[in-house]
């Protein structure tokens, strides 16, 4: 009875030791994704916002719209990041407090001290696996389709009739005149559009019906006159259906992120499918893209097995170095990993190294200075 009641006592020590760890990774780590997380949105993101309103006219609220939609993808690539950051900092203020110190002379190892911050990893790994694969695909199409809404009802004015709008060069001139019967439910009806982008040629095109598309704009019926300098018709065609691609084409841009749609079963299968119809730089782009959607969310162990050996603070050192030491972590991950798949996408490195190369590497620095760690400590 007396061993059964020290073996309790001791179980339930140590569920206090994971509490007490526990509480400080999880507070750190909400910290650690929401600065990250802000820190991408006020860079990167919001770029892009801009770039979105000003190229292609999107709406603002619209655009807000698109990146909130980004948000779970932005919080994907974060979760590695809070995860270390709260690893290096918990461990790095009990090493600072000698609470480590005290915790090894009570016989309880490194190994025992880091095991609730490897389960939570594996937790943190298993949750941006599953955000990869249900959140992110929706809200990526979403996002696009929102993107090609916009686009598709840009500079159509429903309910007007007789109305004009034109295009113009770099230099003022004008390229393109469009003269619009009338337009309901944003279906422009008896068009005339004067293009003169072409030198040396007018060509003029009258159509019954359109519409404007994100890769253009769609008529119907109708027929199109070349006319030369002189006034005289030097071709006429005539059609049923017609696209043409005036302006920006935008379908092509969005249809980049066409992996990040899927899920990692239906990339798979679109893969299968469809890699021969793909150049080759495409097809280097999915196959890394099906490679990443295992190797990102596996990134949040490898940051902390790495991390766990930075984060012990020899005795004579006073100071918390615990966020720089995740700073230059991070840092130096997304820099290998922007260079691998680079390399990936140009063929110079096998998909799969592409992929996994910073995992590897990681996991082999992490491996050697963990047991290092572990069995030198005093």
């Amino acid at each position: 009875m007396a061993v059964r009641r020290k073996i309790a006592k001791k179980l339930k020590n140590i569920s206090i030791l994971d509490k007490y760890i526990l509480k400080q990774i999880v507070e750190m780590f909400l910290m650690g994704v929401f600065v990250f997380t802000s820190i991408i949105f006020a860079s990167d993101t919001f770029i892009t916002l801009i770039k979105q309103i000003s190229l292609f006219g999107i709406p603002f609220k619209v655009a807000l719209l698109m990146i909130i939609l980004n948000l779970p993808s932005v919080i994907v690539m974060t979760i590695p990041m809070g995860v270390l950051l709260s690893t290096v900092m918990t461990l790095n203020k009990l090493s600072l407090d000698s609470e480590i110190t005290v915790l090894r002379a009570c016989g309880i190892g490194l190994n025992r001290i880091a095991k609730p911050i490897f389960i939570f990893s594996v937790i943190m790994c298993i949750c941006s696996f599953v955000i990869n694969e249900t959140i992110v695909p929706v809200a990526t199409k979403y996002s696009k389709d929102l993107a090609l809404w916009s686009l598709s009802q840009k500079n159509v004015p429903d309910g007007k009739e007789n109305f004009v709008f034109k295009e113009l060069n770099q230099n003022g001139t004008l390229k393109r005149l469009f003269y619009v019967g009338n337009c309901e439910d944003k279906t422009l009806y008896n068009i005339t559009v004067l293009d003169t982008s072409k030198e040396g040629t007018i060509q003029v095109l009258q159509a019954e019906e359109g519409k404007t598309t994100p890769s253009g704009w769609d008529f119907q019926k109708g027929a199109v006159y070349t006319v030369g300098q002189e006034g005289k018709v030097l071709n006429t065609t005539l059609f049923d259906d017609s696209t043409v691609k005036f302006g920006l084409d935008m379908s092509k841009q969005l249809n980049k992120n066409l992996a990040k749609e899927m899920n990692f079963s239906k990339l798979l299968k679109f893969i299968a499918t469809n890699l021969h119809t793909l150049d080759e730089e495409q097809r280097h782009t999915v196959v890394i893209e099906l490679y990443d959607k295992l190797a990102l969310p596996i990134t949040t162990i490898a940051l902390v097995l790495i991390g766990v050996p930075l984060a012990i603070t020899p005795p004579r050192v006073r100071y918390n170095r615990g966020f720089l030491f995740s700073i230059l972590i991070i840092f130096a991950y997304y820099l290998i990993r922007a260079l691998s798949i680079s390399f990936g996408e140009a063929g110079t490195l096998a998909p799969f190294l592409a992929a996994w190369m910073p995992n590897i590497i990681l996991t082999i620095c992490g491996t050697f200075m963990y047991y290092r760690k572990v069995y030198t400590i005093e």
